[in-house]
């Protein structure tokens, strides 16, 4: 495709060599560190509205296959690597990576110091960015003024409800922008489901007699989907829930806490999580750059259950009063490490117990 240019907000430009999508775009640009896992990151929908910087040097060597999908279209703005790999290798490899991102009108730009532009961004904090084709002062002020996407979560929830039915226990979705792995991980456990939308209110949701409820992740910040709040206070009022990522941070605000914009987020596949009541870490797959703020904690009915390692942000709240908790983290671990697999286990065990206390 030939020369293209990304460029900060504040001034700085890396210049690369452009593929996939020729079309000029503007987001927030964050970084990943995860050495694997670039087709579900890709396909993330927290990802919407974000230009990802892949730190690991060479992305693409195992190609693109039909099992990695977390949702059907690429959901990133853009995607910024060093290297990409010429002749993908793996037995499950359908198409390259720049095949895959021509395919599916998903700019990238290679070339790119991603090092160095990591570093920028750990010390001025996530930024918006463009990728243009000129570095013409017109060009790249019309690109800025690009408009954002401030109605992330509407955009990628199913729009209608959906079902796949099982015999196990029934656990009613919120979608905010679910992956598939969470899925995946509830269907290993036999559990009957049913995704909502996120606007649902709910005595839609109480109508399909779920035993539980699980608030799913997605995009943007959390305050942006403040209408879902009233919907979950009455839930939970009612029916155990568990809460991931955005649903925790959700779970957050309808309970008291508040949250704030991290300034480069936890983006990657090797966090430490320390789960307090256990007394034990977990190698954590993340994906914010929000965070429940610890201090808003106090005087309201959530305690801390999990902390990161690193800087100890909140990653983990439980109701004292009742049969509800959440996460930051993801424990689908798609892609990433299964440490915190047992969290879906603890999860269908609260619901058995609270089901048994019904009787």
């Amino acid at each position: 495709m030939g020369l293209r240019y990304l460029v900060l907000e504040n001034g700085s430009v890396y210049p690369g060599e452009g593929f996939g999508s020729p079309k000029t775009v503007h987001g927030e640009i964050v970084f990943s560190t995860g050495m694997t896992g670039y087709q579900e990151t890709m396909t993330d929908a927290s990802y919407l509205g974000q230009m990802i910087t892949f730190t690991y040097p060479m992305i693409g060597n195992y190609g693109i296959n039909k099992d990695d999908f977390e949702s059907l279209t690429p959901t990133a703005d853009a995607i910024i690597t060093h290297e990409i790999a010429r002749r993908p290798s793996n037995f499950r490899s359908q198409m390259s990576l720049a095949e895959f991102a021509e395919k599916k009108d998903l700019p990238g730009i290679t070339g790119i110091d991603t090092r160095a532009l990591t570093k920028e961004i750990r010390d001025s904090g996530a930024m918006e960015a463009v990728i243009v084709d000129s570095l013409d002062e017109a060009v790249v002020k019309a690109a800025f003024a690009m408009e954002l996407a401030s109605t992330q979560v509407a955009d990628v929830s199913t729009k209608t409800i959906y079902q796949a039915p099982t015999d196990g226990i029934g656990i009613a979705v919120i979608d905010f922008g679910i992956k598939n792995s969470i899925l995946r991980a509830l269907a290993k456990r036999g559990v009957n489901v049913t995704v909502f939308p996120a606007t649902v209110d709910a005595e839609t949701v109480l109508a399909a007699n779920p035993d539980g409820i699980l608030l799913s992740n997605g995009p943007g910040d959390p305050k942006d989907a403040a209408y879902a709040l009233p919907m979950i206070q009455a839930l939970q009022a009612q029916l155990p829930l568990m809460g991931i990522c955005l649903g925790h941070q959700l779970f957050s605000l309808a309970n008291g806490a508040t949250t704030y914009k991290m300034k480069f987020g936890h983006r990657g596949f090797n966090h430490a999580v320390r789960d307090l009541r256990k007394d034990h870490a977990d190698f954590t797959s993340q994906n914010h750059g929000y965070a429940v703020d610890a201090d808003s904690l106090v005087g309201t009915d959530l305690e801390v259950t999990h902390v990161e390692v690193n800087d100890k942000t909140v990653e983990g709240v439980r109701l004292k009063s009742r049969p509800a908790f959440s996460v930051q983290f993801h424990p689908d671990a798609a892609p990433g490490p299964h440490d915190a697999e047992y969290i879906f286990d603890d999860f269908i065990t609260m619901i058995k117990e609270a089901n048994k206390g019904d009787k």
